[in-house]
This record gives structure tokens, C-alpha cells and sequence, in this order.
């Protein structure tokens, strides 16, 4: 089943106890965040300690219910401007409780070549995320078969893989 509009939606408001995601491309095309990239190449930054947006609030409810976001994001040095734009974000998503993770592959192999984005909510439904070369998103797919690979993805993912406070002191971005 492809995934659009409100089912989409409807998963991240419906999930029971986790809803988690693996990232692998060193950029996404997402049309909405083009302005802010070129503002951010051109040298403007967010007040990570300031910054408040739906997704933040929403991290927050999260939260509140007792249940967990989390991503890993899987990359290689040197970080694409993409993924320095990212990361100034995942600082208040990280402060606002969502377990962001880096799995850096720079130096040694990944374990999870090949293996597509997705993201899994409450360890029994996969959506299968879709993307031209270029970070273009294609579609979602709601995954038909036994999950246990993506159960066993997510563990290498969160074994391989450091918190994102840890992986970025010292960075500038």
C-alpha cells in the first residue's frame, strides 16, 4: 500500500510505544526546505535553544505519553552542506526527546549497505521510504512482509551507531 496525506500522518499520531527511522542519504530534495538552506549556506543559524516549531512541540507530546521517537543517520565525512543543515535541527529535536543517533561509515564498512530508508513504528510496521539518487522522495510504501530484518537493521543501526550530542562536539555546523 502507498502511503500519502493522511495515512501518512495518521501513523505518527497512532503509534503505540515507538516510532523510529534510518536515514542513509548524505541530502534530501524536500522543495519546503530549500529557502533554508540557501539561507543557511549563506551563513544565518537557528537558536538551537530558542527554536520552536510543530515538530518540536510535537516530540515534546511524545514524550509526555510515554512513548519514544528515534533516528540513526547514516554518513560519511566530510559532511555534505545538507547534513550540516540537518544537524543544526537535530540539536532542539534531540533537547525536545527524540534518540538521534550517527552511524559515521567514513572510516569503516556499513554494516547496513543496501539497505533502504524506512522507518518502523511500534517494531511491527515498516514503511519503506523512497528516493531518487538525488534525495528526491518517490513515494512510501507500507512494507507486506515479516519484519524481523528491519527489527535486526535497527539493532546494528543502534549498536554501530553514537548519540548525536556525542558524534557532533567539536563540529561546527
Amino acid at each position: 500500500m502507498l502511503l500519502d496525506g493522511e495515512e501518512w500522518q495518521a501513523r505518527f499520531r497512532g503509534f503505540q510505544s515507538e516510532a523510529w527511522r534510518l536515514e542513509t542519504l548524505p541530502s534530501y530534495n524536500v522543495p519546503q526546505e530549500a529557502e533554508e538552506i540557501r539561507a543557511f549556506r549563506a551563513g544565518k543559524r537557528i537558536d538551537p535553544r530558542m527554536h520552536s516549531n510543530d515538530y518540536v512541540e510535537d516530540l515534546k507530546r511524545v514524550r509526555r505519553e510515554g512513548k519514544s521517537k528515534g533516528r540513526v543517520h547514516i554518513v560519511t565525512r566530510p559532511l555534505s552542506d545538507y547534513l550540516r543543515y540537518e544537524f543544526m535541527y537535530y540539536r532542539p529535536h534531540a533537547w525536545a526527546g527524540e534518540d538521534i543517533r550517527i552511524m559515521d561509515v567514513t572510516d569503516a564498512p556499513n554494516p547496513l549497505s543496501g539497505v533502504q530508508d524506512f522507518w518502523m513504528f511500534d517494531k511491527s510496521e515498516v514503511v519503506l521510504m523512497h528516493y531518487e539518487p538525488d534525495g528526491t522522495q518517490t513515494g512510501r510504501e507500507v512494507y507486506e512482509g515479516d519484519v524481523r530484518a528491519y527489527l535486526e537493521y535497527q539493532r546494528i543501526a543502534l549498536a554501530v551507531s553514537v548519540p548525536f550530542e556525542e558524534y557532533v562536539k567539536g563540529l561546527d555546523f
